[in-house]
């Protein structure tokens, strides 16, 4: 886990040298001043991680340094993405119609349209530290579905750390960065307690 600028991570590193591209970028629709549908969580103001899209040079590096990306949020993207009929939707199975009913993720793996059904990351038991956290299960799904055993993962926009646990309890190489000190700090405390509770059983 590391804190820091993706683009500096990918820059030194040679072609394809990460198997799957595993991210999460920025929207562009300022998540991080949302409540996220309920009005409940209240995260940290003032932060304009996601006012924008990232640009052209953030995907040809990605593209570059990895043999295949799952990315989500690709329908935000779609001037940077070929055309592909392999998305992947999460259907969030949420009866609170103020908020999102599924996300779209684009890959490059050719397997159709898949869908993957979890209720919210809340039933993980410690709520939400990151606006646009997603389960744990759900990159266990990923990786279960799209990775082979011995790949080497990147995230390139770290955020809440679930991707960080399930490469942990499914044993996937991972390298894993975020900008901003908050989330990041936030994102190591929680995969920490996950290692010390497997520890304690």
């Amino acid at each position: 886990m590391l804190q820091g600028d993706c683009m500096d991570l990918m820059r030194d590193k040679p072609d394809k040298f990460w198997d799957l591209a595993i991210v999460d970028p920025p929207y562009g629709i300022g998540a991080s001043e949302m409540t996220m549908g309920s009005g409940k969580h209240k995260f940290k103001r003032g932060k304009k991680w996601d006012n924008s899209i990232p640009d052209k040079k953030y995907f040809d590096e990605l593209f570059r340094v990895s043999k295949n990306q799952i990315i989500w949020g690709g329908n935000y993207f779609t001037e940077y993405l070929k055309h592909s009929n392999n998305w992947i939707i999460w259907d969030k199975l949420n009866p609170n119609l103020s908020f999102s009913e599924a996300e779209l993720a684009w890959c490059s793996i050719d397997k159709n349209i898949r869908i993957f059904k979890k209720y919210s990351v809340l039933v993980e038991g410690n709520g939400k530290i990151h606006p646009n956290q997603k389960s744990v299960k759900l990159y266990e799904w990923l990786l279960m579905n799209y990775a082979k055993p011995g790949d080497r993962i990147i995230d390139t926009h770290g955020g809440s750390g679930s991707i960080c646990i399930a490469c942990h309890n499914l044993g996937f190489d991972l390298d894993w960065i975020e900008l901003d000190p908050d989330y990041y700090r936030d994102a190591v405390k929680r995969f920490e307690n996950h290692k010390a509770q497997l520890r304690m059983f």
